[in-house]
């Protein structure tokens, strides 16, 4: 019998509360037809920033992202020329494991990757996740950046400061204090 009051009691709780509801206005999109405006910083999808004029990728592949990454979703593949620096051969970055935490935006000094408000890459297939450079240039060829302004180089060190004499000083304040 309890049972019986208590569920009755539930039951007259979630009507009140859907009829307190029940003459709002509906706050649901209706989904794929309306879509919410992405606030600007939102953190969707990761791309890859390429120079406007040029189309040439703005990475240097300085790997800095890739190990900011906590979860490991960047993998950068390069070569190295006869000078050793190193030449990008592919940027691949597995949606299926990245939390979308904007680590690696934060980490980049170059501006060559960004999270775009882009958010829409469901699929039925795991490996579809896995965006190589090309796709994640192509997707992010339309997001607006500006270029970072390199940090200025810290400057010369400061010559030291000429001695004063600091034994006469010291020497001066001992006689003065009777010692």
């Amino acid at each position: 019998m309890k049972k019986l009051i208590k569920d009755i009691k539930n039951l007259v709780v979630g009507l009140f509360t859907t009829g307190k509801h029940l003459g709002r206005h509906a706050i649901t999109v209706q989904y794929p037809a309306e879509r919410w405006p992405m606030p600007e910083r939102s953190r969707g999808i990761v791309v890859l920033l390429s120079d406007k004029e040029t189309g040439k990728l703005n990475c240097t592949v300085c790997l800095l992202c890739m190990k900011a990454c906590p979860t490991a979703a960047i993998d950068i593949q390069y070569d190295k020329d006869e000078k050793g620096k190193r030449i990008l051969k592919d940027f691949i970055v597995n949606n299926g494991l990245c939390c979308f935490c904007g680590l690696c935006e934060e980490a980049c000094n170059f501006s060559a990757i960004k999270m775009a408000n882009k958010y829409e890459f469901s699929t039925y297939r795991s490996d579809e996740l896995i965006w190589q450079a090309s796709k994640l240039q192509e997707v992010g060829r339309d997001v607006p950046y500006e270029m970072l302004k390199r940090k200025k180089p810290p400057p010369a060190k400061a010559e030291p400061l000429a001695e004063t004499e600091p034994n006469k000083n010291i020497q001066a304040s001992k006689n003065n204090n009777g010692s």
